[in-house]
């Protein structure tokens, strides 16, 4: 397909502005670079410190922190069972892996349709997917919002299924009040680099169920133990240890942990900026009625990971992808978040096929991801907006 380009003038911007990006200021380095020194690179306190933290942050009762998000989903669903005949619910908009953890763990991923004002997963498909097999919902906060979380944990109540929340984009959001970590039980943080507080990599998994905490902890180590609590047999001495389970070596480095440390000390700074520009942002679109915005249910106060816009191609004289590369040549670079999980090869040809959840695929033909991160400058938020107008009044159906 050709790429467009706005015929005539200049870019709106000299330099590109990316969709995302990572602060790492003074503060961090030192945290870094103390660990460094002070020798403790993995299995030091700083793993404990950090859990804590999360704990403080969520009102969780228990945090295990983890080399990844995908890893925090693989352990959730290994320490609830899930195995070879079950079934994991979950939405088609996200990362593979909010699919691949019911994989991992011999499952079948079973895509529930979204509801297609606030685009994350609808109950009411969740509810029509749900069978006997049914042994957790994997229920992604997708951009940072809050999923609907009441009407989940009693579906899965009534059910006798478990609740994990996919909260790799919502630290920092609250559900009714309550700090996400808390409500689920089991809840999901990844630190990648673009998200709102990063480790460079890591993630964790939280929960308030005691016998969770224990397993958690197994499976990111191996199924290796000092626990004697655990332990089969006879401790032979101090140094006595027992693999007891089939676990992975999901640990996270204190390098890592206190990266996050020092991220979080910035959390509430980073919320208010991404609150601010996502409101500057809902301002200036909704002046534009060739795009819309994703809606926000009342129960979430919500710190943005993604900013969404989504256009109506019936609208405009182009498609999603040319939008998209006329936004590139304003030097604007934006994203699609997410190709619905099951149009990848790999789940092409474990049988899943188009037409499953109608309103995902409707949804991912027309969005793309707006730059959104801490460091954005007004101007730069104001480019963003520019480009964005710009485009639509070029190619506006009715040349207005």
């Amino acid at each position: 397909m050709e790429k467009l380009a706005i015929q005539g003038g200049t870019p709106v911007r000299d330099t590109k502005i990316n969709y995302g990006h990572q602060y790492i200021d003074e503060a961090d380095v030192a945290a870094v670079a103390d660990v460094l020194r002070n020798g403790d690179l993995t299995c030091g306190p700083k793993i404990a410190e950090l859990e804590r933290r999360l704990c403080e942050l969520t009102g969780a009762k228990y945090a295990v922190a983890v080399s990844n998000g995908t890893a925090a989903l693989h352990i959730a669903c290994q320490t609830i069972g899930v195995t070879a005949g079950d079934e994991v619910i979950t939405t088609p908009i996200t990362f593979a892996a909010s699919a691949n953890c019911a994989l991992y763990c011999g499952a079948k991923p079973v895509f529930a349709d979204i509801n297609e004002r606030t685009y994350n997963i609808d109950p009411a498909s969740v509810a029509e997917k749900m069978t006997e097999k049914t042994k957790a919902v994997v229920a992604v906060d997708y951009t940072g919002q809050a999923a609907e979380l009441a009407p989940l944990l009693e579906l899965c109540r009534k059910n006798g299924a478990v609740l994990i929340e996919d909260a790799a984009h919502s630290i920092g959001t609250k559900y009714d009040g309550k700090p996400v970590g808390s409500i689920a039980d089991l809840t999901t943080f990844s630190f990648h680099p673009v998200k709102t507080v990063t480790g460079g990599e890591g993630g964790a998994v939280l929960t308030n169920n005691a016998e969770y905490y224990k397993k958690l902890l197994l499976y990111r180590a191996h199924g290796i133990t000092r626990d004697e609590s655990l332990l089969e047999k006879e401790r032979e001495g101090a140094w006595y240890y027992e693999q007891v389970a089939l676990g992975m070596n999901y640990r996270m480095t204190d390098i890592q942990a206190a990266l996050i440390i020092s991220q979080l000390d910035k959390l509430e700074r980073f919320s208010e900026r991404r609150k601010w520009i996502v409101a500057r942002y809902n301002e200036a679109f909704a002046e534009i009625p060739e795009v819309t915005v994703q809606e926000e249910i009342p129960e979430s106060d919500t710190t943005r990971h993604l900013y969404i816009l989504r256009i109506k191609p019936e609208m405009l004289t182009v498609n999603r992808r040319q939008f998209f590369d006329a936004m590139a040549a304003e030097n604007v670079c934006c994203n699609v978040h997410y190709i619905p999980v099951y149009y990848h090869p790999y789940y092409e040809k474990l049988g899943y096929q188009k037409g499953i959840c109608p309103k995902a695929e409707k949804l991912y033909e027309e969005i793309m991801s707006l730059p959104l991160y801490y460091a954005m400058t007004d101007q730069d938020v104001e480019d963003v907006i520019h480009a964005v107008k710009k485009v639509v009044e070029n190619y506006r159906k009715d040349g207005r």
